[in-house]
């Protein structure tokens, strides 16, 4: 037994009131533990699968979702962008900005809200950097506006909608 089992011990315990803790006290527990279980998806897509079967169920290219929706649809939006944004920075795994986009993505489309996924790149110090970030309304979910970075000439090549009927995984 001696310190170290009661250290042991005790880790355990915070580690059990902190779970006891997260299922009385979080309100949103679904979409707190599904922006977990996403953003792992994701980020192990992202990491195995060719870009052109990611692609493929993001949406259609070129087609913007509308700017116009309704004060719920904003209020689940900004809850998604909360629970995104505070998950993915605690993960174990990288969670940036692609992960981002594509777990808030799926989180919206569960709710039937569409959204608009953009990718664009800038130059940065010789050195090309891409940036993904998702539009709900005129609410930026995830990666803010994108500001700097630069959509292809022709934006129908990079903006990505996702319909309400369309699969989002």
């Amino acid at each position: 037994d001696g310190i170290i089992g009661e250290n042991i011990r005790n880790m355990i315990k915070r580690c059990f009131r902190a779970l006891v803790d997260f299922i009385r006290l979080n309100g949103e527990k679904k979409m707190t533990i599904l922006a977990y279980i996403y953003a792992a998806y994701y980020r192990f897509k992202i990491k195995f699968v060719p870009m052109k079967k990611i692609e493929k169920k993001m949406g259609t290219r070129g087609i913007e979702s509308t700017r116009d929706v309704s004060v719920e649809d904003y209020r689940i939006a900004k809850l998604v962008a909360f629970h995104v944004n505070r998950i993915t920075k605690h993960t174990p795994w990288e969670s940036k900005c692609f992960v981002q986009a594509l777990t808030a993505q799926k989180l919206l489309l569960n709710n039937g809200i569409e959204s608009t996924l953009y990718m664009g790149v800038k130059h940065e110090d010789g050195v090309m950097k891409a940036h993904a970030w998702l539009r709900c309304g005129g609410l930026y979910v995830t990666g803010g506006t994108g500001k700097g970075y630069l959509l292809p000439k022709r934006p129908s090549a990079i903006i990505l909608y996702v319909p309400v009927t369309g699969s989002g995984s």
